[in-house]
């Protein structure tokens, strides 16, 4: 018995070398590069696969119409169909990694990478609490090294290790819920009676910049970091501050500059103070705004309302449960009152992984995927 276990064991372990030397080392299969061994997703309800289908939350996504237009049908995702990440896992030839809280994430499947996006999460403890259990970033961040932990004990070697990690790609995309369910819910939280717009973006970038930090010395090295686009057109703050027709809120979009510029400042002094890893801020503001500016330019006729019917969830705004949506969702910018139909997320996955520099700064990820 005890030969059979040790036989299994090295075994097990050259599978799994055999797996990660072959991503390493092939190249040329995809539009990005096979020597990414996984992805790491760190977000929100824009990036979430299904975490908040096991959490006590009123942030759902899991039932129709939500995945009408995804094989995999209502999974969890704040969307009809493909989020902007699950886009840029088949651009760089990786499957979409699982949902961390799925209990079926464990073995070979987390080698590949682990989404620990969560609806309602943010860069501060304390955003969407009263949408109920969500993970904020640093518990995302706790989460990842629990992942870790199960890695290290199906790979030998600190060689072997730190090389997945750090070839491995990160995608951070919080920031959102942290304005529109935390800064801009006075009743309900304090924050905007304590700091201004100015100081209140420093509170999220010093917070952000615990947690990145935190990621690097566990090993990882390629961070996509993206900022946060206009919320003032999202269909959801249109209505609740109730702009005039064809107009966005200015204010709330105004207030997000601090946050975007302190965010690709923190990028230029990351590489800067860390030879060896290459951090990119995504430029999210620019790139969903060039879509609602000039939206017949990416096929877009409908840029103001949501494409499925809405209803008030004890506050949360999502799609009312079994109704049918639009018919020209390829034609809509916004799915539901906060998200992008997958139409939207292509572009915005095709900005980001190969964008100029205006859209991803220093490089986008498609190079990073190849350094």
């Amino acid at each position: 018995m005890i030969f059979k276990a040790i036989t299994y064991g090295w075994m097990y372990f050259l599978v799994t070398f055999l797996q990660l030397s072959g991503n390493w080392l092939a190249g040329g299969m995809s539009q990005g590069s096979q020597t990414v061994p996984a992805i790491f997703v760190f977000g929100d309800s824009l990036v979430d696969v299904g975490n908040t289908n096991f959490l006590r939350s009123l942030a759902k996504a899991n039932y129709y119409p939500y995945g009408i237009d995804s094989p995999r049908g209502p999974s969890g995702r704040f969307c009809n169909g493909k989020t902007m990440v699950d886009i840029i896992d088949e651009m760089l030839g990786l499957p979409n990694p699982p949902a961390y809280t799925d209990p079926s994430t464990r073995g070979n499947r987390i080698l590949g990478g682990v989404n620990y996006a969560s609806a309602a999460g943010g860069i501060l403890d304390e955003t969407g609490r009263h949408l109920g259990q969500r993970f904020s970033l640093s518990q995302q961040v706790l989460n990842f090294q629990s992942t870790l932990n199960q890695i290290r004990n199906m790979m030998y070697g600190p060689e072997i290790i730190s090389k997945y990690l750090a070839k491995s790609i990160v995608i951070l995309n919080l920031g959102s819920n942290d304005y529109i369910n935390n800064y801009l819910l006075p009743p309900i939280y304090n924050t905007s009676y304590i700091y201004n717009p100015q100081q209140f973006a420093n509170l999220l970038i010093n917070g952000y910049t615990r947690q990145i930090l935190r990621l690097h010395s566990l090993g990882l090295r390629k961070m996509f970091i993206a900022g946060i686009g206009p919320l003032g057109c999202i269909p959801n703050q249109r209505a609740f501050w109730q702009s005039p027709p064809d107009r966005c809120v200015d204010f709330v979009n105004q207030m997000l500059g601090s946050f975007n510029e302190g965010l690709r400042l923190l990028v230029d002094r990351l590489n800067g103070n860390h030879p060896g890893a290459i951090f990119v801020y995504g430029n999210s503001y620019a790139a969903l705004g060039d879509i609602l500016n000039t939206p017949q330019r990416y096929g877009f006729t409908v840029v103001d309302r949501a494409c499925c019917e809405i209803w008030r969830n004890r506050g949360q705004i999502t799609c009312t449960p079994f109704t049918i949506p639009c018919s020209n969702r390829i034609q809509s910018v916004f799915w539901d009152a906060f998200h992008p139909t997958e139409a939207a997320n292509a572009w915005l996955a095709k900005r980001a992984f190969s964008g100029p520099r205006s859209d991803c700064y220093p490089i986008n990820i498609q190079q990073m995927s190849l350094l």
